[in-house]
């Protein structure tokens, strides 16, 4: 016998196309127990600016208080609570390119806190509009990106303390979770921008290597 599961009323957060439910539908159809499965859909994090993203069957009746839960057409979603605020309108396609794949196409952007946390709040709402900040950038896109791009890496100004002579880094690609991505910041990118950027005295590195391509922070 079928077991069928009660849907809360919940409007939706994250849509998916056509195509994309075709795949979840394949995918589910594999689980030996797939009529008590929902897709859920969570936020892990965020690299180079964007938020990161998790998917996969788990129970309908494990929703927490405060998830939104939801049918489209047979496939129940679950999208926990700490994370309907970020996904909401977003939509989950599938993707051609790279020989295909699910793809999360998010209208919401994280928070500045969010891409650097640790940050001082006072230090992020200044911005990057200073004249240092801009010549921070100038020097990462001219010199240092252009060096670490080789191994896929790049780096990204995401605040500066102009009264302390302090910038906040994020690192992505190839150097998000390299176990070499620290020497490359203080004796690399940290040396180049101190000789090109006058008062600049202090250059951190505000990247959560726990989730990059090979971590080697431990969660």
């Amino acid at each position: 016998m079928t077991q069928t599961h009660d849907a809360s009323t919940s409007a939706t957060v994250v849509d998916v196309t056509d195509e994309a439910r075709n795949v979840v539908r394949d995918a589910l159809r594999q689980e030996a127990n797939a009529d008590e499965l929902a897709l859920w859909i969570d936020v892990t994090g965020v690299v180079g600016g964007k938020y990161t993203y998790d998917l996969y069957f788990q129970a309908v009746g494990d929703a927490p208080d405060g998830a939104a839960t939801y049918v489209l057409d047979d496939i129940h979603v679950v999208i926990p609570n700490q994370a309907v605020e970020r996904l909401q309108g977003a939509r989950l396609e599938w993707s051609t390119d790279d020989g295909g794949g699910l793809v999360m196409v998010n209208p919401n952007a994280p928070s500045a806190a969010e891409v650097a946390p640790g940050v001082p709040e006072a230090v992020l709402a200044a911005g990057l509009d200073g004249e240092m900040a801009k010549n921070v950038i100038a020097v990462l896109e001219a010199d240092v990106n252009p060096s670490i791009a080789g191994h896929g890496g790049r780096a990204d100004l995401v605040a500066l303390d102009e009264s302390e002579g302090i910038a906040y880094l994020a690192l992505s690609g190839g150097c998000q979770g390299c176990a070499m991505s620290r020497m490359t910041l203080s004796q690399g990118i940290e040396v180049t921008l101190k000789d090109q950027v006058p008062g600049l005295v202090e250059v951190v590195d505000v990247t959560d290597h726990a989730v990059g391509q090979n971590p080697f922070y431990a969660n």
